[in-house]
């Protein structure tokens, strides 16, 4: 491939000419942590000890380890690059918070020549986590951070200390407007989830709505139905034209309420040498073992395997009321099933669960739509959110490699 004029084929790829060819440890330094006596740790702060900084902590936003501060080895600042040296996954790039830190952290400190917003962002691409993937499954099965090959890999630096603040800086503001989407996100789900605290149990009403609440078994909302699974060892069972639905496709909605399609398909022999049942358009199917209660609305007509128990609405009821009070009652289902090694809740438990509802269908619609333009806001800010992540990505290929210059 020619080269564009104005670049350089180096062992870190095409860059401007200009840029310098250096490699992460002529650039970072890198600093392990120690690892005080165990014996020594306090789980509240008293005078003359210093907070322990733990990988685990920056997961759980949670610093509630102490040690005395004479045996502070290694301390970081908030302002500092941490790198989680072990994992799954390995190669965490942290920063914000001070205090000491243990072994399973090490502390990047750049040199003078690279502006440390930059490295911070270097360390951050994706190229590298790979790289050190791939590096870090150890003799022993304990994965980690070489540093060796780390302080090896190559690092081509824009020459002066603006044009790194400018790629630094203009991935900053990547970084902010992802975080206040993440933010906005976060507040909507919570106004969410007190609406349907709310709207679901009667306690707070619509405008036009005063009829009192009624208690209704499950079994008199909808017709609760069973999934099966064909033999496994009859190929003809398999692979035909009806979706089959298993936990892992209600999962891989990732809280989204609509399923439109399964992994895996059986067909009309399969049905019928089964226990599976057709579930009609717009019925609800809900996981009924191991993990219960994980809802979703089927777009399209299936059928589920022996985890799920199945709900076709009768016409007084509104599908989506259903849903959505059906996700508030996983607490209820699990405590039927207390005292199981197995978890798993039956069609006759089910069917005598009574839950509280509107007497009308028209007031049980207008809590879903409530609940279904907050579902819909929330996706929308989720698709901003993923395509914002998807430009930073592109951003930082485009930028720490020099393809775009900004200076």
């Amino acid at each position: 491939m020619e080269l564009k004029t104005g670049y350089k084929r180096t062992e870190a790829g095409i860059v401007p000419a200009d840029w310098l060819d250096c490699t992460v440890g002529d650039l970072i330094k890198f600093e392990g942590g120690s690892q005080p006596d165990k014996s020594h740790f306090k789980q509240s702060w008293i005078p003359g000890y210093t907070r322990l900084i733990q990988i685990r902590d920056y997961k759980s936003n949670k610093y509630e380890t102490y040690v005395p501060s004479k045996l502070v080895r290694r301390f970081c600042e908030e302002s500092d690059i941490m790198i989680g040296r072990y994992g799954p996954p390995v190669f965490q790039i942290l920063k914000g918070i001070s205090g000491a830190y243990n072994v399973a952290l090490i502390k990047a400190t750049p040199a003078s020549q690279i502006n440390k917003e930059y490295a911070y962002y270097f360390l951050k691409q994706d190229s590298l986590f790979t790289f050190i993937d791939k590096l870090s499954q150890r003799s022993s099965g304990q994965t980690g951070v070489d540093l060796k090959e780390l302080r090896a890999y190559p690092l081509s630096l824009p020459p002066t200390q603006a044009e790194q603040e400018a790629i630094a800086e203009a991935l900053s503001d990547a970084d902010a407007l992802i975080e206040s989407l993440d933010q906005l996100i976060t507040k909507k789900r919570q106004i969410k989830q007190g609406a349907m605290q709310d709207l679901l149990t009667g306690k707070r009403r619509l405008p036009g709505f005063s009829e009192e609440w009624e208690a209704k078994r499950l079994a008199e909302l909808a017709d609760i139905r069973s999934g099966g699974t064909p033999s496994t060892t009859q190929p003809q069972f398999w692979d035909g034209e009806v979706m089959w639905c298993t936990p892992t496709d209600i999962t891989a909605l990732n809280g989204f309420k609509y399923l439109r399609n399964t992994s895996r398909t059986i067909s009309a022999e399969g049905l019928k040498a089964s226990s599976a049942e057709i579930i009609p358009t717009h019925s609800i199917v809900m996981t009924s073992r191991a993990t219960i209660g994980e809802c979703a609305i089927n777009t399209v007509p299936m059928t589920t395997n022996q985890g799920f128990k199945n709900f076709v609405p009768f016409d007084n009821v509104d599908t989506e009321f259903l849903y959505y009070l059906l996700t508030t009652q996983r607490a209820g289902f699990i405590g039927l099933c207390s005292g199981s090694t197995f978890l798993e809740i039956g069609k006759t438990q089910l069917s005598g669960y009574q839950v509280q509802v509107p007497k009308t269908k028209l007031e049980q619609t207008a809590i879903a739509t409530v609940l279904s333009d907050m579902d819909t806001e929330l996706a929308a800010l989720e698709t901003r959110l993923a395509k914002a992540r998807q430009i930073k990505q592109g951003m930082m290929q485009e930028l720490l490699t020099g393809r775009i210059r900004l200076l």
